[in-house]
């Protein structure tokens, strides 16, 4: 995510590495430097004018402290106007009505229906009762994909395929929704390759009738300024309440996702990375700007792992380890558990520092593939106890696993590795203190 902007943004500060201090012209070169890097990354001119003159201006007039280097005082600063560019603090999400209506609109290709299903998936693991309503009366497609992620997340998705009237078909789902105790109906609406009368005229329509309590704008971000202008028509027409952000987990250059603020008037709400039905996040502009920064985001992944992780197998897991019983299907089961978390070199780039570190590689789910089928190729009682492994077990696993001899040795020496560093933590207590920190960060 904004790997080139993260990577001209640190080009730009090391103007002021060894600097003692700052300086109208090693500020004004910096600056100016920053501001190539944001219309690099496809960032309205405007808004990267605006905001790299009063980071120029907020650097002048700052007095920098004698334990402060010039170069950490400009990221801070620079950190602070991101922050502010992409809205300041996070926006709420309002959830209101019997049942609350929540209408997508956006273009077609802008991941509409994905968003629909992955926003449905989220309130019912906060305990709502929600309802997918399929309105894209010109795509037929569009209405078996939401069936198939509604059954994917375990949602009903009302549909009428003869029937041709979004709203009509809207209305009943409403009624639909009143009749069966739903209290969140998602209305996934028709998009267009391009903006058109008939499609505005039927969005505008739906959303008078409705009265949505959230009307949200959905954005392809790899699609740049180009997202940005046909978010200002939509807003014009519409009014929406809120933008969410799509595929940021592509080859985005991120000027959609640093504009649309300004431009637009209305709060990012949503970001979404993958195809997954787990990969949506609320979106803090404090924490984006950290991570464009290369700064992570640790928040955000303790976050994503208290949603993902059950409580329950987490105890488990750590009853086993305290009695050094981590096996390979433990191993396997963590490794599922991570893999709803997201994108994985999203999840690693969360972690301070790791970003600059994976820069051009080439890190997806994908990389786990070979470790699990070795442990797949395992028996069940080999699994439950790997010190039985030998020469000649490896040697049929690297057979059944398609992987090398060498592979399997790896990765059961890595295994190793991991059990005894946890028998030592188990001897020091750090089982319990961690623990106890864990019980910390949920409080």
């Amino acid at each position: 995510m904004f790997e080139n902007l993260s990577g001209k943004l640190e080009s730009a500060f090391k103007t002021l590495k060894g600097q003692g201090t700052i300086t109208e012209i090693n500020v004004a070169t910096t600056v100016k430097e920053i501001r190539r890097a944001l219309i690099s990354a496809d960032v309205n001119f405007k808004v990267a004018k605006d905001v790299t003159d009063r980071i120029k201006e907020e650097a002048l007039g700052r007095d920098v402290l004698i334990s402060v280097k010039p170069g950490q005082l400009l990221v801070k600063i620079v950190q602070e106007e991101l922050t502010k560019m992409m809205g300041g603090e996070k926006s709420t999400f309002a959830i209101q009505g019997d049942p609350a209506v929540i209408l997508i609109s956006g273009l077609q290709g802008s991941g509409k229906t994905t968003f629909s299903g992955k926003l449905a998936n989220m309130l019912k693991k906060q305990g709502r009762q929600v309802l997918l309503t399929a309105c894209d009366i010109y795509r037929p497609a569009a209405i078996d994909q939401l069936k198939v992620l509604g059954e994917q997340v375990g949602v009903e998705v009302y549909a009428e395929p003869e029937n041709k009237n979004a709203l009509q078909i809207a209305n009943n789902a409403i009624k639909h929704a009143k009749a069966t105790g739903k209290k969140i109906v998602i209305v996934d609406t028709a998009g267009r390759l391009a903006v058109d009368e008939q499609m505005m005229n039927e969005i505008e329509e739906l959303k008078r009738v409705l009265k949505p309590t959230e009307t949200l704008f959905v954005v392809d971000s790899m699609t740049g300024q180009d997202a940005v202008n046909t978010a200002k028509t939509f807003n014009e027409r519409l009014d929406f309440s809120g933008v969410v952000l799509t595929k940021l987990d592509g080859d985005t250059r991120g000027g959609a996702a640093l504009s649309i603020r300004t431009v637009v008037d209305k709060p990012i709400k949503f970001m979404s990375t993958g195809e997954k039905m787990e990969a949506i996040e609320l979106f803090y502009p404090d924490r984006m700007a950290s991570r464009i920064l290369g700064m992570g985001d640790v928040v955000s992944l303790v976050e994503k792992a208290q949603q993902n992780f059950d409580e329950e197998e987490t105890r488990k897991l750590n009853k086993k380890i305290r009695q050094n019983k981590f096996d390979f299907d433990d191993f396997l089961s963590q490794l599922e558990q991570i893999k709803k978390m997201g994108n994985i070199k999203d999840l690693l780039g969360m972690i301070p520092g790791m970003g600059k570190a994976m820069k051009g590689l080439d890190i997806d789910d994908d990389s786990f593939k070979p470790i699990e089928s070795i442990i797949k190729s395992m028996t069940k009682a080999e699994r439950a106890n790997p010190d039985m492994i030998d020469g000649s077990r490896r040697k049929r696993i690297a057979s059944g696993s398609g992987t090398s001899i060498q592979e399997v040795n790896n990765l059961m020496k890595q295994f190793g590795d991991m059990r005894k560093m946890m028998k030592t933590m188990n001897k020091m207590g750090g089982g319990k203190r961690a623990l106890a920190n864990l019980g910390g960060m949920r409080r």
